[in-house]
């Protein structure tokens, strides 16, 4: 398994730490994306992993139903990425993305890696969870997505970036960078 797909799958880990302690009272609980509740950051993550599965898998994405439970969407979309994943030739393929079409490795060890990351702290704060993320992913994540500053500031995508407080930690100064309010 690549360092990519091993770093994807310990930050879904990680993600998926949060869906499963979120009760079910909390799906509705405003997160930091304003137009999205807690159940529509599980649901962009969930989409998001039921769209590259597809890709890997040559198979169309099932649509689940609106009011689909925020856990078994979780589930089910982790579960069949992972088994995407772990096909032998998968680092040949390509996903497509927002920047066009890149390597499995290179969508998945920065892209969606750094997505699934922010959402999982998006996810923590709307439901009162850990909002703590691992250091190592946010300084990868961090390095990888500053380049992208310009492209990523549109509507639809991140929002313009939030001054950190003097002296913010690298977790900070990367929540700020994509537009959060830590």
């Amino acid at each position: 398994m690549s360092e990519s797909i091993e770093r994807y799958q310990a930050l879904a880990d990680q993600f998926g730490a949060r869906v499963e302690a979120t009760s079910d009272d909390g799906w509705d609980a405003q997160s930091p994306c304003p137009d999205w509740k807690a159940r529509d950051v599980v649901r962009h993550i969930t989409d998001s992993q039921r769209h590259m599965t597809a890709q890997l898998t040559g198979q169309e994405p099932v649509e689940p139903a609106a009011d689909a439970d925020p856990k078994e969407l979780w589930r089910s979309s982790y579960a069949a990425l992972r088994e995407a994943l772990a096909q032998p030739d998968v680092t040949e393929k390509k996903l497509s993305s927002p920047m066009g079409e890149m390597p499995v490795d290179a969508a998945l060890g920065r892209l969606a890696s750094m997505d699934i990351l922010v959402h999982t702290w998006d996810l923590a704060r709307a439901t009162g969870g850990d909002e703590h993320l691992d250091q190592d992913a946010v300084a990868h994540a961090f390095e990888g997505i500053k380049p992208m500053g310009p492209m990523i500031r549109r509507p639809g995508v991140m929002g313009p970036e939030v001054e950190p407080p003097a002296g913010a930690d690298l977790q900070t100064q990367f929540l700020c960078f994509l537009g959060r309010n830590p």
